[in-house]
């Protein structure tokens, strides 16, 4: 499957005349890859999704992002440059930590359905793997939501302290 990732990122490099630098990351939604651009430090990062609705997720809650003139909360940073629908792929730019990235798993102006004891196990589980981070994260977390932006799945790989 990931051999079709790898043939819509090299036609979007193809499309805005860039090349291919190496793998950044891969997960449940998609491969992220490193092409040359015009962002500082001279490269940017590629997200291609395996699926549809992770894809428009996404892009609703960077839109959101957008119409209110955010590219940090608390800090952490945040910023697409370009999409394309067709090949589902978000253009970003690379960030140090502190960031905020990968809003593929997030609701859009309403939150996920969970019983009391999901959410019981999902607090559980981010205090144990934020440790003294988690308090941070829930203020972010919180900002988030009051935009409209439900982040169901952080982990430290997208809310990235250090």
């Amino acid at each position: 499957m990931d051999e079709d990732l790898i043939e819509k990122l090299k036609t979007y490099a193809s499309r805005h005349g860039r090349s291919v630098i190496g793998r950044l990351g891969f997960g449940i939604h998609g491969i992220v890859y490193a092409i040359e651009g015009n962002a500082s430090p001279g490269f940017s990062a590629v997200k291609i999704h395996r699926g549809e609705d992770p894809y428009f997720r996404e892009c609703d809650v960077y839109e959101r992002l957008k119409e209110e003139g955010i590219t940090e909360i608390r800090g952490f940073r945040v910023q697409l440059l370009a999409f394309d629908d067709e090949l589902r792929a978000l253009e970003m730019t690379v960030v140090k930590p502190p960031f905020v990235l990968d809003f593929a798993g997030a609701y859009l102006d309403f939150p996920p359905e969970f019983s009391d004891e999901i959410w019981e196990e999902w607090e559980d589980k981010n205090q144990e793997q934020f440790g003294g981070d988690w308090p941070t994260a829930q203020t972010i977390l919180s900002e988030l939501r009051d935009l409209g932006i439900h982040m169901h799945d952080p982990s430290p790989s997208n809310i990235r302290f250090r």
